[in-house]
């Protein structure tokens, strides 16, 4: 397995989608770093050639410098930040709900947990 920025990218995946498994680089981010390197995109990781590996590390350290561990401390200090201020966006974060906006009243499962049947709350027959 290669090892890049401290992540073992699997090494049977097209080299493109296996540098997604770093945090902080997506699919647009790897696209840009294997066309300044003339990596081809079908390329597996396995094919890779160590010389080039040694390459896409050295990019990756000089161009990103924010990754996986420092970029996740980041991540977290800001959003504690916005918690502490007590503005908006941090109230919305202590409460988890949708922070930018989205509605609330039918969707926001992903941030709200599964919906729960409140109890008792049968219709009255007289």
């Amino acid at each position: 397995m290669a090892r890049i920025a401290g992540v073992n990218i699997p090494k049977e995946k097209r080299f493109v989608i296996s540098l997604t498994y770093i945090y902080g680089i997506g699919a647009t981010t790897a696209k840009k770093i294997c066309q300044k390197l003339k990596i081809d995109s079908g390329v597996r990781t396995h094919q890779m050639s160590e010389d080039k590996l040694a390459q896409v590390r050295s990019l990756i350290e000089k161009e990103y410098p924010v990754l996986e561990g420092d970029l996740r401390r980041k991540v977290s200090s800001d959003i504690k930040r916005l918690i502490d201020v007590g503005c908006y966006k941090g109230i919305r974060h202590v409460k988890k709900l949708p922070v930018r906006g989205q509605r609330t009243h039918t969707n926001a499962r992903t941030r709200k947990g599964r919906g729960v049947a409140i109890a008792g709350k049968k219709k009255v027959t007289k």
